[in-house]
């Protein structure tokens, strides 16, 4: 486009265009904020995207985990007491358990 532009004001003359530099340009303020505007715009989309494929990729691990326990009682029973052991080992803590009343049975017997 520019080279026909150019041909039309220099072919009469007999002088070719090869090449042309722009040094320095200037945008007015309005467009230097339109175009900063629709920047930022991009990349909050592009980061909703990145944020929305993550959560994607987390709730496929979750349910695989989940369809693992669920195959296992005992490895609900497992994670479950992974989980008190690392908050207890965090908040330097006691954690008490009950025991139901058939097991104090049990004891109370002896």
């Amino acid at each position: 486009m520019f080279q026909q532009t150019l041909d039309v004001a220099t072919d009469p003359w007999g002088v070719l265009v090869e090449r042309v530099e722009v040094k320095d340009v200037r945008l007015p303020q309005n467009l230097q904020r339109a175009m900063a505007a629709e920047a930022e715009a991009h990349r909050d989309a592009k980061a909703k995207v990145i944020a929305a494929e993550g959560e994607l990729n987390a709730s496929k691990a979750l349910k695989e985990a989940a369809d693992v326990i669920a195959e296992s009682p005992a490895a609900l029973q497992l994670r479950y007491l992974q989980t008190l052991s690392a908050i207890a080992a965090e908040r330097n803590s006691t954690i008490l358990f009950p025991m139901p009343i058939d097991m104090m049975k049990a004891f109370a017997g002896r």
